[in-house]
């Protein structure tokens, strides 16, 4: 189910992913914790062979913790890197653990001075129906929460990333051209419509006509190109005949390949992720480039910089909460949610993610809101 945030027309049809655990499908229990475990590190794209559906008891609180029912899971394109042991910026999930997320959760069952029955929490407790904390790292989000998937996206990690990298790294001025890949995917919607509301002209970059669609119909970006046109490197030269002053990198690819010749002096990077290169064993065959690379940013003094948004900005979250809340509910932000039903479909739709199938943020419904 795909659902869009604040009301104009534009129609979505987005084929969900079917079941592949299929022995354990079912709805969130009040009696079992339903768990999807890392069952082996994948070898270029995963498959659902690399995940493994297992029931356990519940878990039982203890004096200080809180028993968490998992309601929305979030799936991000960073797990891909989790599933890797090679290093990073974190350490990876080790076979047969829980896979990680961010999830909303409600609380089941407090022993927590700071916590009561019903309570909405922000956690990351993984792909699992249950999990018992100490309360660290929880984020209290009230007992009324009327749309808690949006903690998940455009309030949450997602919006968080879009608007520290743009307004910290990208530092974009009114009139200058941004230029944002993955325009309509959970990260890049938030980072154009926020450059437009700096007074940008932006140019998306988006797979499909039915995106790039989306990006002018529902966020108003100025242009939006297909990158699955053969010609895409022509048209995003046309669609930038005075350079591009702050591109957004969450890609990689043909689309950094088609913007590095076009960027100007002083241009911004903020680098956020490199999707098209997830799944890569080994460096692409052809000449070594980073010669080029190195003498673009020399030449035109350009400004790159990679940056983890809980680690580099996790003091800021309440800025931007207090900016990005009120845009949303004005309508000033919008947003689109690629809603999945069921645990077991978290794999699927996780693979399907890395290879652009989602439409928006994409959130998995593992239980019941009330």
């Amino acid at each position: 189910m795909t659902t869009i945030g604040t009301s104009f027309a534009f129609t979505l049809t987005i084929k969900q992913p079917q079941p592949q655990l299929k022995d354990l499908t079912m709805s969130q229990s009040r009696e079992i914790n339903r768990r999807v475990l890392l069952n082996s590190r994948p070898q270029g794209a995963p498959t659902p062979d690399n995940f493994r559906l297992e029931t356990t008891d519940l878990p039982q609180p203890s004096e200080g913790q809180v028993l968490l029912r998992t309601v929305y899971l979030s799936l991000d394109p960073y797990m891909r890197g989790r599933m890797s042991d090679a290093p990073s910026y974190a350490p990876p999930v080790e076979l047969g653990e829980v896979m990680v997320g961010g999830t909303v959760c409600r609380v089941e069952q407090s022993m927590h001075p700071d916590f009561v029955e019903g309570d909405w929490v922000l956690g990351y407790t993984g792909w699992q129906d249950y999990e018992v904390s100490d309360g660290k790292g929880l984020i209290p989000l009230g007992q009324e929460l009327e749309h808690p998937s949006r903690s998940l996206g455009v309030l949450g990690m997602p919006g968080f990333t879009a608007y520290m990298g743009l307004l910290d790294i990208g530092q974009p001025k009114p009139g200058e051209t941004v230029v944002v890949a993955a325009a309509t995917g959970a990260v890049g919607a938030v980072v154009g419509q926020i450059a437009k509301l700096k007074g940008c002209r932006v140019v998306a970059v988006a797979g499909g006509p039915q995106k790039c669609k989306a990006g002018i119909e529902a966020f108003g970006f100025d242009e939006c190109l297909d990158h699955y046109a053969p010609d895409f490197a022509e048209q995003l030269a046309d669609a930038c005949p005075d350079g591009i002053d702050v591109y957004f990198e969450s890609v990689g690819g043909k689309v950094f390949d088609a913007v590095l010749p076009l960027l100007n002096v002083k241009a911004r990077i903020p680098v956020c992720g490199l999707i098209a290169h997830y799944n890569d064993t080994k460096l692409p065959e052809g000449p070594d480039r980073l010669p080029l690379l190195m003498q673009t940013f020399l030449v035109r003094r350009i400004k790159a910089q990679g940056f983890i948004i809980f680690d580099d900005y996790g003091s800021r979250y309440g800025e931007f909460l207090a900016e990005m809340t009120p845009w949303v509910a004005e309508g000033k932000v919008k947003f689109i949610e690629d809603v999945v039903d069921g645990l077991d479909n978290a794999p699927n739709a996780f693979i399907g993610l890395l290879e652009g199938k989602n439409f928006g943020k994409l959130v998995v419904r593992v239980g019941e809101e009330r």
